[in-house]
């Protein structure tokens, strides 16, 4: 989906977010919960239902999307928590943000598919840091498309890390209906 239609479905709804946009992916919280607060880094963040809760759960968080709509939701959302949250507008398909080096200790990436994101992203995990991403996997009888991968493909771009979770099939976000890919992956290093 283009960005002006992301923009026209946030605008359409009036600022009014579903649960679904605004509950925070499961997995996030499973792999977040049981570490120290860090820098965090959630790409494609959307209306910010995975910035939001890790501000409130202390840590320091910059969040990027594409569309201008989102992040007016997620800015007044955090204003209303009374939360700070860096809110980047950027489109990373044409590489408007840049991800810094060994910067940050969890990085989110949840259902959004840029595979040339991989590669930026695990260059800048502290050593000990996560990863978490979750894709949408092709199914069988289904075509390839641009915006999911094969089964099997994820775990692959974290050879050699710490594979703390790797799971597909449907995921725990109840409204989703389509095959995902999980990952938490931990770069090598000082923990």
């Amino acid at each position: 989906m283009e960005i002006s239609e992301w923009n026209k479905r946030y605008r359409l709804r009036e600022h009014a977010v579903s649960d679904f946009e605004s509950l925070p992916t499961p997995l996030l919280i499973e792999a977040a919960m049981p570490l120290a607060p860090g820098r965090a880094l959630d790409l494609a963040c959307g209306t910010g239902r995975n910035a939001i809760w890790l501000a409130e759960h202390g840590w320091e968080v910059t969040a990027v999307d594409g569309a201008s709509e989102a992040i007016e939701i997620l800015q007044a959302r955090a204003r209303e928590r009374g939360l700070k949250i860096k809110a980047v507008l950027a489109d990373l398909e044409k590489e408007e943000f840049e991800i810094e080096p060994s910067s940050w200790d969890l990085i989110a990436d949840c259902y959004y598919l840029q595979q040339n994101l991989f590669e930026p992203m695990k260059r800048g995990i502290k050593p000990g840091g996560i990863v978490i991403s979750i894709v949408h996997i092709s199914e069988a009888g289904q075509p390839q498309t641009p915006h999911s991968l094969r089964p099997g493909e994820l775990e692959r771009f974290f050879k050699g890390w710490g594979i703390l979770h790797h799971q597909e099939g449907l995921p725990k976000d109840a409204p989703h209906r389509r095959a995902v890919a999980e990952i938490v992956a931990r770069r090598p290093g000082n923990a």
